[in-house]
């Protein structure tokens, strides 16, 4: 009789499951990472990415101090590393971050915000499978991963003065790098690409 009760709520699950697998199917619009995730998928992603995460992680306490220089160096680390899907204030207002799937969170929110130091060092350090989110976890990343979490807290306090420095800090495009080149040739006198065009005169 346990046996066939057993049986029977192994079977209920798999059904429940299937369902449930059918209507992410369906909401999600296949493949493409153009669709917003739906509530049952999103649910289940922070379900799943809860369950990934050990029960001692999430109890860590952020062992380095948070002072004005952490922030900093944090801020930095970010600029370069992270603005490039989530952009410097957090949003993942960005062209990678919007074409992500799922999107890039708004980590100014409390779906992040809530979460423990814990939880988002080991994000950091892991990543979250099925999403763009890489592991960036190393032999010796720990302990710029915890002035992350530092500047993470920060994000909804960020101002329009720590904004425009962090611009001069994020990575630039070949066609940027040019075209500061450029700028500062010109600014010292020397345009390359006006000399080529004038033809010199005898």
């Amino acid at each position: 009789m346990r046996l066939r009760w057993f049986l029977f709520g192994v079977l209920s699950s798999l059904a429940i499951a299937g369902i449930a697998a059918v209507a992410v199917l369906r909401n999600a619009g296949g493949f493409s990472t153009r669709q917003q995730p739906g509530a049952i998928e999103a649910w289940f992603a922070r379900a799943a990415r809860s369950a990934a995460i050990p029960p001692a992680v999430r109890t860590r306490a952020n062992p380095v101090p948070d002072t004005p220089e952490a922030l900093a160096e944090g801020m930095a680390h970010w600029a370069d590393h992270c603005a490039t899907c989530h952009a410097n204030d957090g949003s993942g207002d960005t062209e990678m971050g919007k074409r992500t799937y799922p999107p890039a969170p708004d980590m100014r929110l409390p779906a992040t915000q809530q979460l423990s130091d814990g939880e988002l060092l080991f994000i950091i350090e892991n990543g979250v499978r099925l999403t763009a989110m890489p592991a960036w976890g190393g032999d010796s990343s720990e302990h710029d991963s915890w002035k992350l979490v530092h500047f993470i807290r920060h994000l909804p306090r960020l101002t329009d003065a720590e904004k425009a420095e962090m611009q001069k800090l994020n990575p630039k495009t070949l066609q940027e790098l040019k075209e500061e080149l450029e700028d500062n040739q010109f600014l010292e006198g020397k345009d390359a690409s006006h000399e080529k065009q004038t033809p010199h005169r005898h």
